[in-house]
């Protein structure tokens, strides 16, 4: 066979190698796994949606239990139908949440549970999901409540014994955890693995601590010797629930009155003293000034249990087929 001809078999297996493969393999990586009337949902989004929901890829879930994650895919390829199934019925209703409205929601829900915009961020962080996350959770709940107005007749009503019978179960719930104010001299490692450079902040913290113990101002040496937050304004890191300190740090200052010191701190990153400058102890809230929460939450129980009775009946008439 001459060299032309080859070269033209192999330039026909390239194109058909970079014309197919790619196609190939999106077919396996993003196959449909279930048919919702017109619609499709992609494995793309079932992953997805695992990941978001479990924090885990699949295949890591997978490797870790095969039945707990054969059972999850399932349930949430169910919620994923629902999802499909409800937002077509808002297409045709024609609902629309403006960004207005979600502000609106996100400062209820401040003030409701008596929280600052850190607050509410610290919340969120605990919980692993960003804040745009949040929103787009507020923004399907304004969804579904609205699709509720349209499609359930019937007024809610919550009751006030049962807002009391929640209190009374979830007390819990409505304790604040005390508020510590600190300020912190704070002398990092450059090098954690070189020893003279720790030998030498370990006998510098020490020699600080001796000056605090003498008299001499704390804010006053953290300005010139401090390089963490708050140098500049004599060490002041603000403030702290308790809930938010790590065991060491919460370790050192749980004895301390306001205006007292810590022995130098030791961390994987270096040495600090802490200094608390007050302290707000934590009280359980009274009933009256979170029954609003309260009923939002009771409230929000009760618009769920209706949406699926209604989304049940609604994914009944619909055609749905799953496929893996």
């Amino acid at each position: 066979m001459d060299r032309k001809r080859w070269t033209g078999i192999l330039f026909l297996c390239f194109f058909m190698f970079i014309t197919f493969s790619p196609r190939l393999h999106a077919e396996v990586c993003n196959r449909v796994v279930a048919i919702v009337n017109e619609d499709v949902i992609t494995l793309y989004e079932l992953n997805h949606k695992i990941k978001q929901l479990t924090g885990m890829e699949p295949e890591e879930l997978r490797s870790q239990d095969e039945a707990a994650f054969l059972d999850a895919r399932r349930k949430i390829l169910d919620f994923l139908i629902d999802d499909k199934i409800a937002q077509k019925k808002i297409d045709e209703l024609g609902i629309k949440v403006s960004p207005s409205d979600i502000d609106a929601a996100v400062e209820k829900m401040k003030r409701d549970n008596n929280l600052t915009q850190e607050d509410l961020l610290a919340r969120i962080e605990q919980q692993g999901i960003s804040y745009e996350t949040l929103r787009d959770n507020i923004r399907d709940e304004i969804e579904r409540m609205q699709l509720i107005n349209f499609e359930v007749k019937s007024k809610i009503i919550v009751r006030e014994e049962a807002m009391e019978a929640y209190y009374d179960k979830h007390r819990e719930q409505f304790i604040t955890h005390e508020t510590l104010h600190l300020a912190a001299i704070i002398l990092p490692m450059i090098n954690t693995s070189d020893r003279q450079e720790k030998q030498r902040l370990e006998s510098q913290i020490a020699d600080i601590h001796r000056r605090l113990s003498a008299g001499e101002d704390f804010g006053e040496l953290a300005g010139r010797f401090s390089q963490g937050p708050g140098a500049r304004e004599g060490g002041d890191l603000g403030l702290f629930k308790t809930s938010q300190l790590n065991n060491a740090l919460l370790e050192a200052v749980e004895r301390l009155q306001p205006g007292q010191i810590s022995t130098p701190i030791e961390t994987p990153s270096g040495f600090q003293i802490i200094k608390l400058i007050d302290r707000q102890p934590g009280d359980t809230k009274a009933y009256e000034d979170v029954k609003d929460a309260i009923y939002s939450e009771l409230y929000r129980e009760e618009i769920n249990k209706r949406y699926m009775e209604w989304l049940e009946q609604l994914r009944d008439q619909a055609y749905t087929k799953i496929i893996f």
